[in-house]
């Protein structure tokens, strides 16, 4: 699911308002994981251990979808131990696409957290379940779900 980003580092991140693409990558890697196990906790009967961490990812998501993606925690985490390591990026991507995943990211795990908290546990799995298949596309194939809604409704719009 999308995910999120490294803050900007340089004036060409500052200027163009771009982002490097990794940075997604990277906290969809980690969110995949957490999700992986709001999954294994959901299915092995601790379903209040899955609908604590799928709210701590929801509010992760809100962060990401609201404040913007380079102040999500994971962004600030790969800034500061990974981006140091690798080489600058080819080319910097728009944050639109990204920040818009995490919204729909909060729409699906709020969504299971929600019915979580009504009684529902199964919802829990289902949307841990959906919103990790989403992460790991991104995480270890690029491709990014919401940032393709996004990119279909900028069409739509014109």
């Amino acid at each position: 699911m999308p995910t999120p980003d490294a803050l900007p580092t340089t004036p060409a991140d500052t200027t163009r308002g771009g982002i490097d693409p990794r940075g997604p990558r990277f906290g969809a890697a980690i969110t995949a994981v957490l999700l992986l196990v709001a999954v294994v906790l959901g299915l092995g009967g601790l379903s209040t251990g899955a609908l604590v961490l799928l709210t701590a990812i929801a509010a992760l998501f809100a962060l990401g979808a609201f404040a913007g993606i380079r102040r999500h925690p994971y962004g600030a985490l790969f800034q500061r131990l990974v981006r140091p390591r690798l080489d600058p990026p080819r080319e910097l991507e728009d944050a639109a696409p990204p920040t818009f995943a995490q919204g729909v990211g909060l729409i699906v795990t709020g969504t299971g957290v929600v019915l979580g908290f009504l009684g529902v546990p199964l919802a829990v799995v289902v949307a841990a379940a959906a919103a990790f298949v989403a992460a790991f596309l991104n995480a270890v194939f690029g491709y990014c779900l919401g940032c393709q809604i996004y990119l279909l409704l900028a069409r739509l719009r014109g």
